[in-house]
């Protein structure tokens, strides 16, 4: 087990965002191993980027954003949906990067029983990773460069050649500029 520790997480966002991709990310529930390598990421760089959930400050909901990088940011959307980021940069400073998709790798029939889909739908977006990987609200605040729990392997490291960048997807609300900046990674398989 290599796990990234606190300096993988303590640099640039948009940096932490594109060599997540190829990373394990791993979930033990109940002695139980779940994982899948880290396929699609976005990143939110701060007060200043209108997408990201510290743009207006400091609340209840964002501020584990505002801690120690290396901690997931967990959140609940419509009403049914968790969110896994993962804080980056440092303390005071809210950027993370969202997990948008893994490619599972083990306990994949429990990942199949919790989502019950199978295939490109069993974690091909981040509610639907959470939900494979039973990560839930519990999770918030969590440190990962401990090993416990929930937390990032090494794995493999993916070619510059085998990445799309694109413009962040779901942000509407957005200004232009944030809204068109190609902060969404995506490896190509």
């Amino acid at each position: 087990m290599n796990i990234l520790d606190r300096k993988f997480y303590h640099r640039d966002t948009l940096r932490v965002a594109r060599e997540l991709l190829g990373k394990k990310l791993v979930r033990q529930v109940n002695g139980f191993e779940l994982s899948g390598m880290i396929a699609e990421t976005e990143a939110y760089c701060g007060q200043a980027d209108s997408a990201c959930h510290a743009h207006r400050g400091k609340t209840a909901r964002n501020a584990v954003m505002f801690g120690k990088p290396g901690h997931a940011y967990v959140y609940f959307t419509y009403g049914m949906h968790y969110m896994l980021n993962l804080v980056t940069e440092e303390e005071e400073n809210p950027c993370a990067v969202l997990i948008r998709a893994i490619l599972p790798l083990t306990g994949i029939e429990a990942m199949k029983a919790r989502r019950k889909r199978k295939g490109a739908e069993l974690s091909n977006g981040p509610a639907k990773l959470c939900q494979a990987l039973s990560i839930d609200k519990s999770l918030n605040g969590w440190d990962v460069t401990h090993g416990s729990e929930l937390w990032v392997e090494n794995y493999k490291i993916i070619p510059d050649s085998k990445i799309i960048t694109t413009p962040r997807i779901g942000i509407d609300y957005a200004k232009d500029e944030h809204r068109n900046a190609p902060w969404r990674f995506i490896y190509r398989l």
